[in-house]
């Protein structure tokens, strides 16, 4: 659905305006259920085109807040990463209601995360799945250091065996932003297989052509999503 545009009023003399901010409807049934999985992914694209060049939509929360009170049909499951840097609804301009996100550090799944997929695509019928890495992640970062620490420790083993899987000719340290880097895709694509491995309802849906299950990294340098 594109965005309404912006209203322009002038006052009585034509000699100033007021923008109202745009509202884009949320999303009803009938409009979720039209959707395909690569319209949703060209959504996707489209606003992190947005966002990259400082052209997000203006929304007016309040109203979205109060039309999304009975029911909700998001396009989107988004695994992120904990990151405070990656702001997943603006990095891809949706607003209240059109996505499901799920974050932690360093993007990977556990029975409760896919879990909360099977709702959000089987239950709740969103139509794309996507996992978000992103550059300079400090828990892939951790794991290439195989640091121990409380909780952390066991939070990392869900990362270490990408790590140690990843093959690389040079320096395997966090201070090689090109290993990072490529330790960060295969855990991206690893969690995407670990999500078919470990979900049969999701592996059925997309194998049926129900949804589709990608992956991304974001740039934190430019906000560009890299879909792979």
């Amino acid at each position: 659905m594109g965005k309404i545009k912006k209203v322009i009023i002038l006052d009585e003399n034509d000699t100033s305006v007021e923008i109202k901010p745009l509202v884009e409807e949320v999303l009803t049934a009938e409009q979720q259920k039209a959707l395909s999985p690569d319209a949703v992914i060209a959504s996707l694209k489209a606003g992190n085109e947005r966002y990259v060049t400082n052209d997000l939509t203006a929304r007016d929360h309040t109203e979205q807040i109060r039309k999304s009170t009975n029911g909700q049909y998001p396009k989107a499951v988004i695994l992120s990463c904990l990151d405070s840097r990656v702001p997943v609804e603006d990095v891809f301009d949706k607003g209240i209601g059109d996505l499901f996100v799920a974050r932690v550090a360093g993007n990977f799944v556990n029975e409760d995360i896919l879990g909360s997929m099977e709702f959000g695509c089987k239950v709740a019928s969103s139509k794309v799945i996507m996992v978000l890495g992103h550059e300079h992640c400090g828990a892939v970062k951790a794991a290439i250091d195989n640091v121990k620490l409380g909780n952390i420790t066991a939070m990392l083993t869900k990362i270490r065996p990408v790590v140690e899987s990843s093959d690389y000719s040079g320096d395997k340290t966090s201070s090689n932003p090109e290993y990072v880097h490529l330790v960060c895709v295969n855990n991206v694509r690893n969690t995407m297989e670990q999500i078919r491995k470990n979900s049969p309802i999701l592996k059925e849906m997309e194998d049926s052509g129900a949804i589709k299950i990608i992956g991304g990294v974001y740039d934190m340098d430019t906000g560009k999503v890299d879909f792979l």
